[in-house]
């Protein structure tokens, strides 16, 4: 499974060629850096570590800071772990949305029970 950490910038609509409008969200998606590699042989499952957006060293916790510095990586706003990464990564690379071809896209409004198409 692949995936993006990003922040939300804004929503604002767009034409199709048939002139239909359609609602659109406007992410800022990457770039995300690797922090860990987990493996099933050390932990168990196979999964990755993204972070993203910089941070000041002083505003994270003691044990985030550590868990940083273990792994060389720059402090990071937020963090997530994605299971099954299908692309193979090492800490320290970054990953942006080259990952995904054309069209492929994730409706995380599905979560919320809204279906506007």
């Amino acid at each position: 499974m692949l995936g993006l950490i990003g922040k939300k910038l804004g929503q604002t609509q767009v034409y199709d060629p048939q002139g239909t409008v359609m609602p659109v969200t406007i992410v800022l998606a990457g770039p995300n850096r690797v922090i860990q590699c987990k493996t099933i042989e050390t932990d168990g499952y196979k999964a990755v570590q993204l972070g993203f957006g910089d941070q000041k060293e002083s505003r994270l916790t003691k044990p985030l800071n550590g868990h940083l510095k273990k792994f060389k990586t720059a402090p990071v706003q937020r963090i997530r772990e994605f299971r099954d990464f299908t692309v193979e990564v090492k800490p320290g690379d970054t990953v942006g949305v080259t990952l995904f071809a054309t069209g492929r896209f994730h409706r995380c409004d599905r979560r919320h029970e809204r279906s506007r198409f």
